[in-house]
């Protein structure tokens, strides 16, 4: 006998199917029934003695064997097309707008959701309060900055003490209020740490997506739940109180943070203080040379407009000159005072050319005087009215050269602007050679 789909002799019994013997082919996984004719026709199919051919036996087992086949996909393509049918009509079913508006498919979605809730949970977790409330009061600001130091989301929160204490006060309905589950524990000597430390210990069993705890008391027998915690592969904060302040260590890190409860905001350590010292000083450094640089700008617009006054009144009151009595060497240094002025006031401007050697003059004494100075364009626009007693801006719109001083110098290409603040610091092109004579 042999596999109809194959034609290999390897198969095995396979169980019974109508009456009949199931075969199972170990080479295609192929199952067939037993041949249909008895073992007692095999010798008249062999040897007939009617004077007809003689027929083997596989040859006359290919019949009925094929007939099965053909009965065995017969069922196939029925089964598949019966499928097909009823798929569609699902689809059609579940697609259709009463469908999609009944009860039923909202009640589907809703647990889908709960599903897809339980699923995230399970992969983000999430951080849990055990709080002794006889010995460590909680209010909501060291709440919050408790639940702000968790790397998961602060979802379970309980309470423990002996609620008909009259020193609680109404210290259970404002934990109630806040989402606290109350236990509560009869009256005695450490009852709830003990309540606290059965209850902490087995905390997974009720909540298997915990994965950080805060224990939140100041009794040193609660280190024994802690460590078991830890031992469970749990991260683990100890929150104790020392006055006003609350400590909180981190069991795993062994790191300490501290919290006021009397300025409500976190204790920073000693460097992160330095750090704030230094930003709040390098603020008011800013802060201060913004101000000098206004104040500047201010002081050199309010010159330019003075000279712009003084030009244009005609009517100036004479200054009359009094010359006292020195002897010949003070005459000599008055004298010699008087030509370096007329020479100042002498200096005139012929030519952007000049103004360009006279402004590179002025940046050369400056930093030879003071190499570390930033110069800026109101301080060397001062400079250069000491020297012209006459503004910059009346300068550069005199010669044509611009609009106004600050343009004047973008546009050189002797001079380099750096924006610093409000202000540009001025400086000489590296690429130009000096103009100075």
């Amino acid at each position: 006998m042999k596999c109809p789909r194959c034609e290999s002799t390897l198969y095995r019994k396979n169980g019974r199917r109508n009456d009949k013997q199931n075969y199972l082919c170990k080479s295609c996984g192929k199952q067939f029934l037993e041949p249909a004719f008895p073992c007692s026709l095999e010798t008249n199919l062999l040897a007939n003695g009617n004077g007809h051919t003689k027929v083997s036996m596989a040859e006359a087992t290919e019949v009925p064997l094929g007939k099965n086949l053909l009965e065995e996909k017969v069922t196939e393509k029925s089964l598949d097309s019966f499928s097909l049918t009823l798929a569609e009509e699902l689809l059609q079913t579940i697609l259709s707008p009463h469908w999609l508006e009944s009860a039923a498919f909202s009640q589907l979605l809703l647990k889908i959701q709960q599903r897809n809730e339980i699923k995230h949970q399970l992969e983000t977790g999430i951080s849990l309060l055990l709080l002794d409330a006889e010995n460590l009061k909680l209010d909501v600001n060291s709440e919050l900055f408790l639940a702000s130091i968790c790397e998961y989301p602060l979802q379970v929160k309980i309470a423990f003490a002996n609620w008909r204490n009259p020193s609680i006060g109404k210290q259970d309905i404002e934990l109630y209020n806040r989402s606290y589950q109350l236990v509560h524990v009869p009256e005695g000597k450490n009852s709830a740490d003990g309540k606290m430390i059965a209850i902490g210990a087995c905390v997974l069993r009720s909540y298997p997506t915990v994965k950080e705890i805060l224990v939140c008391s100041s009794d040193g027998i609660l280190i024994h739940l802690c460590n078991q915690l830890q031992n469970q592969g749990l991260i683990v904060y100890w929150v104790r109180r020392q006055g006003q302040t609350l400590h909180i260590e981190n069991r795993n890190t062994t790191k300490l943070t501290h919290y006021s409860l009397t300025m409500a905001t976190e204790v920073p350590s000693f460097e992160k203080v330095v750090e704030q010292i230094q930003d709040l000083i390098k603020n008011e450094q800013e802060s201060i040379n913004a101000r000098l640089n206004s104040l500047a700008a201010i002081a050199s617009l309010f010159q330019e407009r003075c000279n712009i006054n003084i030009k244009y009144n005609p009517k100036q009151p004479e200054i009359e000159e009094i010359i006292p009595i020195l002897d010949n060497s003070s005459t000599q240094s008055i004298q010699a005072i008087r030509e370096e002025e007329k020479k100042a006031d002498s200096a005139e401007i012929q030519n952007g050319k000049t103004l360009d050697k006279l402004l590179l003059r002025i940046i050369q004494d400056i930093q030879i005087k003071s190499p570390q100075t930033k110069l800026s364009v109101s301080k060397l626009g001062s400079e250069l009215q000491k020297i012209t007693a006459e503004s910059p801006n009346s300068i550069v719109k005199k010669l044509k050269l611009g609009s106004s001083f600050t343009k004047y110098l973008e546009s050189s290409p002797i001079f380099t602007l750096k924006a610093s603040g409000k202000e540009y610091e001025v400086a000489m092109s590296e690429e130009q050679p000096l103009l100075c004579e």
